[in-house]
């Protein structure tokens, strides 16, 4: 699938709110498609969220759709922002796949930040070598310069805390992770010293699930789910398998796996407890 066919988010949550205005008044396609100077196949790609809309057709079609509402006006206009902003991860082209690109532009202007992974470290958490620790275990062999590329990456991608409006991320790990030592006992130390550092709740709260916690064993997997502020209030579950990303964005779903999130949550040790735990681990690889 494409770059323009993988639209984002924002995008796809606009067309929903515009299809549903254009229903409730019941205005037809062709009388929409006038007031966007247009045919009925770009309302339909619109709504859908494949076509970029200006800002002079979101509010043609908002005063064609009787939307008086100031709050609500204000909101769908914050949801199509005109122009395309420059992403560091333009450098990185032979690295990323058209479906992470969107992933990145989830992560990039996301308020908070929930991770469940049951596997690895989170890639935002990674230390440069166990993130090619872990990439030399995929299914397709890299070479050694491609796992560089690929870690290079990956620390590239952290940059998103360094921001003055650096997104809240909360992650909670299952202690298979952290014990497995990827990469070695070097680099499974250094990776957990990382973790320990990194760990500033409430900005970064990092919790490890104990095996004594064995009743989570139907979350559904790794997930990473994103929250935005007002009047982007809505959220993005990002699920990675082996084919590509699946991005899940209705109400329910996201509540449901925000529900699965706090119940982890819940039940994970509380942040301190978890850097004891990492730091006993680490110890005792270190000694290794």
């Amino acid at each position: 699938m494409g770059e323009q066919a993988r639209c984002t988010a924002r995008r796809r949550k606009l067309g929903a709110a515009l299809r549903e205005a254009r229903d409730r008044a019941g205005v037809a396609v062709t009388q929409a498609a006038r007031a966007v100077d247009g045919g009925s196949s770009k309302v339909s790609r619109i709504e859908t969220g494949r076509h970029r809309i200006t800002q002079t057709e979101l509010k043609a079609l908002m005063d064609l759709y009787r939307i008086r509402d100031e709050k609500t006006r204000d909101w769908l206009i914050a949801l199509a922002p005109e122009g395309r902003k420059r992403t560091w991860w333009r450098k990185y082209p032979d690295v990323i796949s058209n479906g992470f690109k969107e992933n990145l532009t989830l992560e990039t202007e996301a308020a908070r930040i929930a991770a469940h992974h049951t596997q690895v470290i989170p890639g935002l958490l990674q230390t440069h070598e166990y993130a090619k620790a872990v990439m030399a275990g995929a299914p397709d062999p890299y070479t050694d310069e491609q796992l560089e590329r690929y870690a290079d990456f990956r620390m590239a991608r952290q940059c998103v805390f360094e921001r003055d409006d650096a997104p809240q991320y909360a992650c909670v790990i299952p202690e298979g992770v952290i014990r497995h030592p990827v990469g070695g006992p070097d680099v499974m130390a250094a990776q957990l010293r990382k973790l320990i550092a990194a760990s500033r709740p409430p900005a970064i709260t990092i919790q490890v699930l104990p095996f004594t916690q064995y009743a989570f064993t139907c979350t559904g997997g790794s997930f990473t789910l994103y929250s935005y502020p007002d009047p982007l209030d809505f959220d993005v579950v990002h699920i990675e398998h082996l084919d590509g990303e699946l991005f899940l964005e209705e109400d329910e779903t996201a509540a449901r796996y925000r529900r699965v999130f706090e119940s982890l949550r819940a039940s994970a040790l509380p942040a301190q407890e978890s850097t004891e735990v990492l730091a006993s681990i680490a110890d005792a690889l270190e000694r290794k």
